[in-house]
């Protein structure tokens, strides 16, 4: 029987985030060329992402699904944001204002005791306004403040509707007036004018918070903020336009890992013949028997004519485990040293739909 803890007690070990220059996975992944399963594809993928870094045309795509960001990942992305290692992200909302947003603003996410993972005491932890991730526990009080400043960053927009990038911008924007965000993926692409797409965007606390705006503005008699998620679409596939050589580099599917895959067939709607994604990794747990995207391969998706079949790797593996192999390959062999920074988001502000 587990003594009762406060929820001080319950929130005292915090998660750390994995610094991948402090560690050098290189030897050990290119030992992994010689070993089978999942070993040897995870070497195959780190040696694709090296090629991406290492190929001065390609644009590289991140995307991200999952709980990723409060599994301690978060400097991982960032870090890669700050060395040219990526070129935009697609995510899921939650990673990017649940998790990053939220610890931008100073909060953080804990480690929970053993016990507490088998759900035997949800009911406790919901009294005690605490939300669990499996062997994470968030401070539901915290998550409050965020979606309230989420609204007041939406409360400041023009009343017009927008994409999840534009808005993005907008938070990373505040997170630099406050000075106090450290390693957020959001305030790092804000500085490297790196574009940040949530399709699903109203999923997150972004949804919370304009679920309040909408409200408060209708009952005021006043114009609202809206999301455009058809314009979000077509934001990414000006970029595949305008750099046709890209990779993908997948951790988790759903709407990030469509929506990444899906703007090569969006260019041709628009008349412009751009090739498949060149490279493309997906870092998954998901089944491939059931027919969910998620688990759907690389190669069953160039049969939709999306991604190339030479440089592809499907990796069965749990992110946290994958990406810093991956990542940490990637930074420590040091292509990005020698890559430009492409900077789409200047590229996107002239051919934004109005």
């Amino acid at each position: 029987m587990n003594e009762k803890k406060t929820k001080q007690e319950l929130l005292s070990r915090t998660i750390e985030h994995i610094d991948i220059s402090k560690h050098n996975p290189v030897s050990m992944v290119d030992a992994m060329k010689h070993m089978a399963y999942s070993a040897r594809d995870l070497y195959r993928a780190s040696e694709i992402y090296d090629r991406m870094l290492r190929d001065k045309d390609c644009g590289i795509i991140l995307c991200l699904a999952g709980s990723l960001n409060s599994a301690g990942l978060k400097k991982i992305f960032a870090d890669m944001v700050r060395n040219r290692m990526v070129d935009a992200i697609v995510s899921t909302g939650a990673n990017i204002v649940d998790q990053d947003f939220f610890e931008g603003l100073g909060f953080r996410h804990y480690i929970a005791d053993e016990y507490l993972k088998a759900g035997m005491h949800d009911g406790m932890l919901h009294e005690m306004m605490i939300d669990r991730i499996y062997d994470t526990l968030i401070d539901e009080d915290e998550l409050r403040v965020c979606d309230d400043t989420m609204q007041k960053i939406i409360d400041d927009l023009e009343p017009k509707p927008h994409s999840s990038r534009e808005i993005i911008r907008e938070m990373g924007a505040y997170l630099e007036k406050q000075g106090k965000a450290t390693d957020s993926i959001v305030l790092e692409a804000y500085k490297q004018d790196v574009p940040i797409f949530c399709q699903a965007f109203s999923d997150c606390s972004a949804g919370f918070g304009f679920v309040a705006h909408i409200h408060a503005r209708q009952a005021a008699g006043q114009p609202v903020v809206s999301i455009d998620s058809a314009k979000d679409f077509y934001e990414l596939t000006q970029l595949k336009i305008k750099n046709p050589e890209t990779g993908l580099l997948m951790f988790g599917g759903g709407v990030p890992k469509n929506f990444a895959q899906d703007i090569v067939v969006a260019a041709e709607i628009l008349g412009v013949d751009v090739p498949m994604h060149k490279y493309a990794i997906q870092v998954t747990v998901a089944d491939v028997r059931d027919g969910a995207l998620s688990g759907s391969t690389l190669k069953e998706a160039s049969s939709w004519g999306k991604v190339d079949t030479v440089y592809e790797q499907m990796v069965f593996s749990e992110a946290t485990l994958a990406a810093p192999l991956i990542v940490g390959y990637g930074y420590h062999k040091g292509a990005w040293r020698n890559r430009t920074a492409r900077k789409w988001n200047q590229l996107l502000e002239p051919t934004a739909v109005a």
